[in-house]
């Protein structure tokens, strides 16, 4: 593939035509709109906008609603919401994939400045619909990594000892389990309330992209880097292809978002990651046009672009 298709009946997305956003495309321009409404994430806007936007859409399958497929962490937040008729905060599900991470894209472009703020709203965000700690780690890592890009830095094998500087500082709320260099920890050691337990997934991005300027380590073609981390849709085999392509095709968008996609497997959030970890490395300029205009309503979703710009932080 090379350019926007429409979906081939009976597939995930059939139904919709060239161009139509998935529903985890919807959930990521809903999130942005409640980012520019409220000058800011604030928790209730956005569920607001899911029991009235969303929810009403869905009936707990998933063939069924906007986007062509509703995924399993919407599914359970469904069922738990309107079904089991739960408050917000009782709807997270035991969903092991890539949604939290990917809706978080717009926090991690709002707050790209503030990493604190970020990964603390990130992190409430993700928990709406995802409860498992690794999975919610790993989420808050990516978009981490997604905040440093967007402010300019490069994604190299020393993104992971950046982000253990912030760890260190207190910056990112991940705890600190060895000393540099991995040496063993020193003395008492102490967790605070709300600190993921390890501070791991804040370091995939640096070995991928080792591994990716590492002349002994040849994935060829590299789409073909689905196989070597996996096909299926759990965020551990997603996250490091995505790193990977991201750092290999730093400067070059349509490569990494097409290897990403002729991957095959769980394509879809293979390129929604790899597409947002090498935009904020090319900026807008750097996207082919026919990635843009190719888009159902994309000057709605360039202007809102804009507006989230204006008023970010």
């Amino acid at each position: 593939m090379t350019d926007y298709l429409t979906p081939r009946p009976g597939r995930y997305h059939g139904g919709l035509l060239a161009g139509d956003l998935s529903q985890t495309g919807l959930l990521l321009v809903m999130l942005m709109e409640s980012l520019i409404h409220c000058a800011g994430y604030e928790e209730d806007d956005f569920t607001h906008r899911l029991d009235t936007e969303l929810f009403p859409q869905l009936d707990g399958t998933p063939m069924q609603g906007p986007g062509g497929y509703t995924n399993q962490s919407i599914r359970e937040a469904w069922r738990k919401r309107v079904s089991e008729k739960r408050p917000w905060g009782a709807c997270a599900g035991d969903a092991d994939t890539t949604e939290g991470a990917e809706r978080a894209i717009a926090i991690a472009a709002f707050f790209a400045l503030q990493p604190k703020k970020m990964a603390e709203a990130a992190c409430s965000n993700i928990i709406l619909t995802q409860r498992d700690p690794a999975i919610v780690a790993m989420s808050v890592a990516f978009n981490a990594v997604l905040s440093q890009l967007i402010s300019g830095v490069s994604l190299t094998s020393q993104m992971g000892a950046r982000l253990m500087a912030q760890v260190t500082s207190g910056v990112l709320p991940f705890y600190q389990v060895t000393q540099g260099h991995l040496h063993p920890p020193q003395g008492a050691e102490k967790i605070q309330a709300g600190q993921f337990s390890s501070p791991d997934a804040l370091l995939t991005a640096g070995y991928a992209a080792l591994a990716a300027a590492d002349p002994d380590i040849i994935i060829e073609p590299a789409w073909k880097v689905s196989l070597v981390y996996g096909m299926p849709c759990a965020i551990y085999h997603q996250l490091p292809a995505a790193y990977y392509l991201a750092s290999r095709f730093r400067e070059d968008y349509e490569s990494a978002v097409l290897h990403a996609i002729n991957g095959g497997g769980q394509n879809m959030s293979r390129a929604m990651l790899t597409g947002a970890l090498v935009g904020a490395q090319v900026g807008l300029e750097g996207i082919p046009y026919r990635f843009i205009t190719g888009l159902r309503n994309s000057q709605r979703y360039l202007a809102l672009a804009s507006e989230m710009e204006q008023c970010a932080v």
